[in-house]
């Protein structure tokens, strides 16, 4: 242990060892800020998404620093609650009814158009659907008739960009989240294509029965959003840039972990009592080195199922009996041909006690930098198979968040960012756990080792 420890402290004598040490305990920073601010319950939820989950958020949004290299400001979401802003007013009318009006102003200093437009709506009455009227009022006073005696449910979503009525009544405008930003003057022009800035404010007319409550709230989508963006779901990327560290970190180690040690520890016991045993964990190691593993793990992800810890599960299994069995095999070979190893069989001790406490920890040294290398292999594996469809369905991952981009054609309609962010993580970690196995490597080694 103390020569463990001791080579250990080389590392500080390797730059590139501190550079990736430095890489993986920010990744596990990240790791438990994500499991912290984002319980893994709610991950889900947020991943999967639903009614009213990422409902205010835009579609396919760049994330909020490309504004620094676009030369350009990009809208921003801009949400005006009935709740919190705008004036009200409730006239009483007969019969039990009140009219409701709402004025909600909003400030618009962009030069770029928005991506959407949405009116969301909740009521509680009694009845019949009620109805209700809005207008939109530009900031040189001009008035754009929006919907006028639209029936509305208890809660109903009025989607404005959706209304072709409304873009037919549009002069020379693409649609409407263009024409209702175009100011009257600019209208008529040959290329009247950026939004006239200042305050604008959309007014909301219904009529409810008295004693019950009307509200409303106005989304007008930017398109950029967050440090990640946003999917062409409306969900924020960062969600799975988060959690896709956690989920990467522990499929990596723990697969790393129980596969090497256990190919470590069946090779130095086939080794030491030879004979049947040795002779079948060879022919193990052999059969497995001839199975393709992408293809038996696409077979099992097609025809039974696809969660992370099977896949993780059916990998381990796979590699315990794989070419670092031969490796271990062979220094375990030399290892037993040891003096103190003979000097044990010559005073009685048992089998157990001379493989676990006497040639197990010889080669221990070498199990280290092995293991350190094989985690990104891991880590790549899980996401090669998301890429190719057979992720977990439900975990938010780095691989999965690759898939739905190149589903979703990302790439050819421009949002290079979607695929870029997760697989600039993952070369990322592959190359902070590279540093550290190529040094430690160097360190244990002595044919690599250097004076």
């Amino acid at each position: 242990m103390s020569s463990l420890l001791r080579a250990l402290k080389e590392l500080r004598r390797y730059p590139s060892a501190i550079a990736g040490l430095a890489i993986i305990g920010l990744l596990i920073i990240v790791s438990i800020y994500a499991m912290v601010t984002i319980p893994y319950s709610e991950a889900i939820r947020l991943w999967r998404g639903g009614p009213g989950v990422w409902d205010e958020y835009p579609r396919n949004a760049v994330p909020a620093w490309f504004d620094w290299f676009s030369g350009e400001r990009l809208p921003k979401t801009i949400t005006v609650d009935s709740r919190t802003a705008g004036t009200r007013t409730v006239e009483p009318l007969d019969g039990g009814l009140v009219r409701v009006r709402y004025t909600l102003p909003f400030e618009f200093p962009y030069a770029v158009f928005p991506s959407e437009l949405s009116l969301f709506s909740a009521a509680t009455y009694e009845g019949k659907r009620t109805r209700f009227t809005a207008t939109w009022i530009q900031p040189d006073g001009h008035t754009i008739p929006l919907v006028s005696d639209r029936s509305m449910r208890d809660t109903d979503t009025y989607y404005i960009s959706l209304d072709n009525n409304l873009r037919d009544r549009l002069p020379r405008a693409a649609a409407p989240e263009e024409g209702l930003f175009l100011a009257a003057s600019d209208a008529a022009a040959a290329h009247p294509r950026a939004p006239a800035s200042g305050t604008y404010e959309l007014v909301v007319e219904t009529e409810i029965p008295e004693g019950h409550s009307f509200e409303t709230r106005l989304v007008v989508f930017g398109k950029a959003y967050g440090l990640a963006g946003t999917d062409n779901r409306r969900r924020d990327i960062m969600v799975a840039l988060l959690w896709g560290a956690p989920l990467a970190l522990a499929f990596g180690l723990f697969g790393a972990l129980v596969s090497n040690i256990a190919t470590f520890v069946l090779a130095g016991v086939g080794t030491w009592v030879g004979g049947h045993v040795d002779g079948l964990f060879q022919r193990l190691t052999q059969l497995t080195l001839l199975l393709p593993l992408l293809p038996i793990m696409v077979m099992v992800g097609q025809f039974y199922g696809r969660s992370l810890w099977l896949i993780l599960g059916i990998v381990i299994l796979l590699n315990i009996f794989s070419g670092a069995f031969l490796t271990y095999r062979s220094m375990f070979l030399q290892a037993k041909e040891a003096p103190y190893i003979e000097a044990a069989k010559a005073y009685g001790a048992r089998n157990g006690r001379i493989i676990f406490r006497y040639l197990l920890p010889r080669i221990v040294p070498v199990l280290l930098p092995t293991f350190v290398l094989v985690i990104p292999q891991f880590v790549f594996l899980e996401a090669s198979l998301a890429v190719l469809g057979l992720g977990d369905p439900i975990l938010p991952t780095w691989g999965k968040l690759i898939y739905d981009a190149r589903s979703a054609d990302a790439l050819y309609k421009g949002y290079y960012y979607w695929i870029l962010e997760p697989a600039t993580l993952l070369m990322i970690t592959g190359f902070g756990f590279a540093l550290v196995g190529f040094a430690l490597d160097r360190i244990f080694n002595p044919r690599l080792r250097t004076m």
